[in-house]
């Protein structure tokens, strides 16, 4: 007979044992997606420079990666550089982030390959220095084969962008495949030409530092997203918040729009979308 502690995964530590063992295995969220934030207050609070901050966020991006990987994750999205930050950070800020993110490919891949996870990006790579990207394809490239967790970085991300791009897309296959008259769209449609159109739509959407906003990160996808939002910084962030956020997640009942049906309202009633 199994006991609680066959059923908790190989890897996870004390604290993170201790709040799995809340949750239901068979109800883990497909796809999560998770707002970085509060790298630069962060390091404000301790009177350190901006880039400290930034380098402790690697330290949250290993624990929480690795953390949904031993549960069995399917997808886990993280937003880490937005096509904002071109234009509302120093240039000297960026091009730390630029060399911080080679860094992290190049020592993160193996791993990444040890959790059996598979690397992907979205975002517009090819605005992105030459040289950064020749490291995030080869970074992909050498995590390809796995067939675990999808671990997808948005990279120079926009939401909006993304969906200017999707349309553009299906103006471009349309007029290569019978012309614009024929261009016929839906959701089914749009979702196909949007860049996660590989990936469930995110069920957990994880927001660090008490901000209360989407930031234009997947507006598309998140429709039906439950959102979590911690007070806890992202440095600070472990597998363990994961974890937390989850057990919160689980608490929630998804309607999707429709009704809780052990608590249906009574006739004539006008109900509400939630």
């Amino acid at each position: 007979m199994a006991t609680l502690h066959d059923k908790v995964p190989a890897g996870l530590d004390r604290k993170e044992t201790e709040v799995y063992r809340r949750l239901d295995p068979n109800k883990l969220p497909r796809h999560i997606a998770i707002i970085m934030d509060g790298n630069g207050r962060w390091a404000k609070r301790r009177h350190m420079p901006r880039a400290a901050g930034h380098r402790a966020g690697v330290t949250a991006v290993r624990s929480t990666v690795e953390t949904a990987a031993r549960i069995h994750i399917p997808a886990l999205t993280l937003y880490a550089f937005s096509e904002e930050n071109w234009k509302r950070r120093p240039p000297t800020e960026v091009s730390f982030l630029m060399r911080l993110l080679s860094r992290y490919l190049k020592a993160e891949v193996p791993t990444l390959n040890k959790n059996n996870i598979r690397l992907d990006y979205i975002g517009r790579q090819h605005e992105l220095p030459e040289d950064v990207q020749e490291r995030m394809q080869w970074a992909h490239e050498a995590t390809a084969q796995n067939s675990g967790m999808v671990l997808t970085l948005a990279l120079n991300y926009s939401a909006r962008s993304e969906l200017v791009d999707a349309f553009r897309s299906m103006v471009n296959s349309a007029s290569q495949n019978g012309g614009l008259e024929h261009l016929r769209i839906d959701e089914d449609t749009v979702s196909r030409h949007l860049y996660t159109r590989h990936l469930p739509d995110p069920d957990l959407v994880v927001r660090t530092s008490g901000e209360m906003r989407l930031s234009n990160f997947l507006l598309w996808q998140l429709a039906y997203a439950e959102i979590y939002v911690t007070p806890t910084l992202w440095p600070d962030f472990r597998g363990v918040h994961l974890l937390e956020g989850i057990a919160e997640y689980q608490k929630r009942e998804r309607r999707y729009g429709g009704l809780n049906h052990a608590h249906d309202a009574p006739d004539g009633l006008t109900v509400g979308k939630s």
